[in-house]
């Protein structure tokens, strides 16, 4: 038992030995986890490496900047997560250009074109262990290594704050590229802040770390003053010494450093304009008063490859001019607001408009609009609440603007753009216009307040009636426009009845005063005659014209005959006793081309006639639909032309006494004579062709429907009086018309009157921008054509009278208004540069064609996507001859800010100094080596890129980037 106990403890201490042998055993032929780590990022680049940029940018690429895409990928190593970023190009050609265009910051600093950065997936994203951030490094310069790729691979360190790198690039050869960056983020010492220094600075570091040879190296150096930015403030009415600052060349009649400008001269809350602000003399200033989307300008001066051997030389370029420089680039700083949409942001048209339509939405709650001001309104308690009216001095303000101070305006006929009358609107400089433009900032364009300030406008309109006052901003004359708006219709048909009216008051006081001064006996002898010939209209000058001789002045020797040719016809002449006084031609106009009467060898003349009476759409509207009930369109459109026709056929008998029906005809509507003389033409004769008997009289006839009986024509030249127009009864009565429209303006539907408020207000608004002179810009003016056809299509519907609220209409007209701020904002950057650059044109186009690529696609956008993070970082070159331009764009400081010029940096630009200085340091040497790819060792030689030092700083930070190449 014994035994058998002690051969069991023997075996159980044998195996413990063995399973103690096999724990400690190390198993070299599997991949530590480090290993693996390397071999995950071999893999991820070797794929990328096949992939090449073609087909990143069609996979999961990301845009960084301008040509600058990235793809990245996440790795795991010891419980940690890293994502490792390949940034490239899409061309890779030819050297990296400095300054000129947008980087990233490790090519900047380091000259690199593509590279690798693997950083932590933690909340600061770099590594903040030193051992950590080496092993990194190693890994994946080995993963490269084993690729043969030669991208240059970096790691962040220490804290974002000073944007620390490491890093490491296999050149191919026994040589290798580290790279290190660090930042000083305050008191940075005086010596560096002087060109001098850091020239010493990247000097003691190529002597410390010099493998090649121990002499001092020739610098290539590529700036000096390689950045310089001069940043300022624009023209707002709150900072009135920063819009002093930026006092362009062509403001002659500013002084931005006039010491004897200050704050307390600035009244921000009156109406006074002293030219503080940018856009004074733009269109829309009247109105509202824009930010200027161009805060400052950034210019950068650049001096490239010159060649420094001593820390002398440093100290002399400090002195240099910006003027110096072989080239200049700038960049416009642009505000934040143009890419952002949200509400009540940026106070303009489009955001007018909007509220506008809000209004018009609201419209649909009552019958009048005194039905949203009214105390009965059982919704009106709702709408006190949330809608606020202007005090009575701002109504009063509004009131005398349009009515009392209509002379300030432009005339009627201001030049709109050539789409305009395409939108069923009123133009820009009419009354109702100008009444809609107020309405959009009046009570901030609630329905409420519209309501209020409608009922005041109508008040005044019934006043000018009523004392016979002028309608200011309307024109007396002319035909009604129709493409207009139909208030606009009224308002226009209003002044002319106003004028009318008040030229017959005239006439008839001044009839009144002679009556008061004849004699008994002419008094007398004047009852018998007709009281209408008492009411001429002046102005129409037809006694002037009448033709006081007998009517046969033609030819005396038909006299007898022509008389009694025409009392041989009973049914359409005149009785065959007829006075002398009627035989007087009255109211002649002239003869009317080589035409003779029938029935006297007379010529015939073209009578003064009255004018149409005028209609609005809704009359012609009216007029239609009466015609369309009746069977016989041709007997009822002349009965509702009995007026007109009366009235010609009278003026036409005055003229010509010995006319008939069949003359009246041939003059007045050529088409109903069927004329057998083929040579009774318009064209001239000479007078022994048109005196021949031959020619007289002229053969023809009616046409059928002239001809008929109980033809309504014939009945009223029958019953028509013999009467020139001077002295019938006006055909339109300015008293009835002038009363009808007063009751339309009175009771006018709100939803209707809104419908042509949003078109007329869309118009105006548009016309009032298409006035902003921004040069010869196509860009702009291609904008405002598509913005005038997308107007006229979205706002079409509303001229139906068709709308109900929430309608998709109502959402066209609300897309209309985004569509309506871009343009708004692009018009305010071309302005803007436009008297930026009225001496450099090309830097305004060129600018504006940048902004517009950049903005197009942004506008209205959510700012929550990447891209509308990005910031417009476009650069223009600066021409030799721009350049004066461009630097008295920075006027001198006054002294207040020349406190700082114990901190120059030098290098002075109108007496501002560089607020940023970059300088890359560069030294080139002859190495030889060998590849390690090649079969056999092969010596050579290269020139290669041996030191370089870049330094970004201020007086207050300094930034230090740099690069070496070693021998492993």
């Amino acid at each position: 038992m014994a035994s058998s106990s002690r051969m069991e403890s023997d075996g159980d201490d044998e195996a413990e030995v063995e399973e103690e042998e096999v724990e400690h055993f190390d198993d070299f032929t599997l991949a530590s986890s480090w290993e693996r780590f390397i071999s995950d990022i071999e893999a991820v680049c070797r794929q990328w490496m096949a992939d090449g940029p073609k087909n990143l940018l069609k996979k999961d690429a990301r845009e960084v900047s301008e040509d600058l895409y990235k793809v990245k990928s996440e790795l795991k190593f010891s419980a940690k997560n890293y994502c490792m970023e390949y940034y490239f190009g899409n061309k890779n050609e030819g050297k990296v250009i400095d300054w000129n265009s947008t980087l990233h910051d490790l090519q900047l600093c380091f000259g690199v074109k593509e590279f690798l950065v693997i950083a932590p997936q933690s909340a600061s994203g770099v590594v903040l262990d030193a051992p950590e951030a080496s092993k990194l490094l190693s890994a994946v310069a080995i993963a490269l290594s084993n690729c043969s790729s030669l991208w240059p691979a970096f790691v962040p360190v220490h804290v974002p704050s000073r944007k620390a790198y490491i890093g490491i690039q296999n050149m191919g050869t026994v040589f290798t590229r580290r790279f290190e960056a660090d930042h000083i983020g305050s008191q940075v010492p005086v010596k560096l802040m002087h060109l001098e220094g850091l020239y010493e600075l990247f000097v003691s570091k190529f002597e410390r770390q010099n493998p090649f040879s121990f002499v001092i190296p020739k610098v290539y150096f590529f700036s000096s003053l390689l950045h310089i930015g001069l940043f300022y403030a624009s023209f707002q009415s709150s900072f009135y010494h920063e819009a002093n600052l930026q006092i362009l060349p062509h403001d002659d009649d500013v002084q931005g450093d006039d010491p004897n400008v200050t704050e307390s001269e600035i009244d921000l809350g009156g109406d006074t304009h002293n030219r503080t602000q940018w856009d004074d003399d733009c269109p829309w200033s009247e109105w509202y008063s824009a930010e200027d989307p161009i805060k400052g300008f950034e210019l950068v001066a650049i001096w490239s490859e010159k060649v420094v051997e001593s820390s002398l030389e440093m100290a002399e370029l400090e002195n240099y001019s910006p003027h110096e420089a072989q080239n200049w680039i700038l960049s416009p700083n642009m505000s934040s607001s143009l890419t952002d949409s949200s509400k009540g942001n940026r106070i303009g048209f489009a955001s007018q408009l909007c509220l506008l339509l809000e209004a018009l939405n609201m419209s649909f709650e009552a019958q009048f609009m005194e039905d949203f001001v009214s105390v009965e309104n059982p919704g009106s308690d709702n709408l006190k609440s949330s809608m606020v009216i202007p005090p009575p001095t701002v109504i009063d303000r509004v009131l005398k603007e349009l009515f009392h101070d209509g002379a300030r305006f432009p005339d009627v006929a201001a030049a709109e753009h050539k789409t305009a009358r395409a939108i069923k609107g009123a133009p820009l400089e009419s009354l109702f216009a100008q009444f809609c433009l107020h309405s959009l900032w009046f009570g901030n364009c609630n329905i409420r307040a519209i309501a209020v300030i409608w009922i005041e406008f109508v008040r005044e309109v019934r006043w000018c009636w009523e004392e016979s006052q002028p309608l200011p901003l309307m024109p007396t004359t002319g035909a009604i426009d129709l493409s207009t708006c139909l208030i606009n219709q009224k308002l226009h048909m209003l002044a002319i009845c106003i004028e009318r009216k008040r030229q017959l008051n005239e006439d008839f006081q001044d009839c009144i005063g002679s009556q008061d001064h004849s004699s008994p006996q002419i008094e007398e002898d004047s009852l018998d005659e007709d009281s209408s010939s008492i009411m001429q209209t002046p102005g129409e000058n037809f006694d002037g014209k009448r033709d006081s001789s007998p009517a046969t002045s033609d030819d005396s020797q038909h006299s007898e005959n022509s008389v009694s040719m025409v009392s041989t016809k009973s049914e359409d002449a005149e009785p065959t006793d007829l006075k002398p006084s009627d035989c007087i031609r009255r109211g002649s106009a002239g003869v009317a081309g080589p035409m003779m009467l029938l029935k006297s060898y007379q010529s015939m003349h073209a009578p003064f006639t009255q004018e149409a009476p005028l209609m609005t759409e809704d009359m012609h509207e009216e007029r239609l639909h009466a015609v369309e009930a009746f069977g016989n369109s041709f007997n009822f459109s002349a009965q509702l032309e009995k007026e007109i026709l009366a009235s010609d056929m009278s003026a036409f008998k005055a003229a010509n006494p010995d006319s008939v029906f069949e003359d009246f005809i041939r003059w007045h509507s050529p088409g109903d004579w069927e004329s057998d003389d083929k040579k009774e033409t318009g064209s001239s004769k000479s007078p022994a062709i048109e005196g021949s008997k031959a020619d007289w009289p002229p053969q023809g006839r009616l046409s059928k429907r002239m001809s008929e009986h109980g033809n309504l024509w014939r009945k009223i030249w029958n019953d028509a009086p013999v009467l020139p127009a001077s002295e019938q009864k006006p055909v339109m009565d300015p008293n009835r018309e002038g009363e009808k429209i007063l009751h339309y303006l009175e009771t006018v539907r709100p939803h209707q009157l809104l419908e042509q408020m949003v078109c007329t207000a869309f118009r105006a608004s548009a016309s009032t921008l298409n006035q902003t002179s921004y040069g010869g810009l196509k860009q702009m003016a291609t904008k405002m054509d598509q913005l005038y056809i997308t107007m006229t299509s979205a706002l079409r519907p509303l001229q139906a009278n068709h709308l109900s609220p929430s309608s998709e209409t109502i959402e066209d007209i609300r897309r209309l208004c985004g569509v309506f701020e871009h343009v708004e904002k692009l018009l305010a950057i071309a302005a803007s540069l436009h008297r930026k650059f009225l001496q450099a044109p090309r830097l305004s186009e060129a600018i504006f064609s940048d902004c517009c690529s950049f903005y197009f696609p942004r506008m209205g956008t959510s700012s929550s996507g990447d891209n509308a993070q990005k910031e417009f970082d476009k650069k223009q070159p600066v021409r030799a001859h721009e350049r004066l331009v461009v630097s008295n764009m920075f006027t001198p400081p006054t002294a207040n800010q020349s406190w700082r010029k114990v901190l120059s940096l030098g290098n002075l630009l109108n007496g501002h100094e560089p607020i940023l200085r970059e300088i890359i340091f560069s030294k080139r040497d002859k190495i030889s080596g060998n590849h390690y790819a090649a079969r056999t060792p092969t010596i050579y030689q290269e020139e290669v890129e041996t030191y370089r030092m870049y330094t970004c700083g201020t007086s207050n930070d300094l930034r230090v980037a740099l690069s070496v190449v070693s021998c492993d």
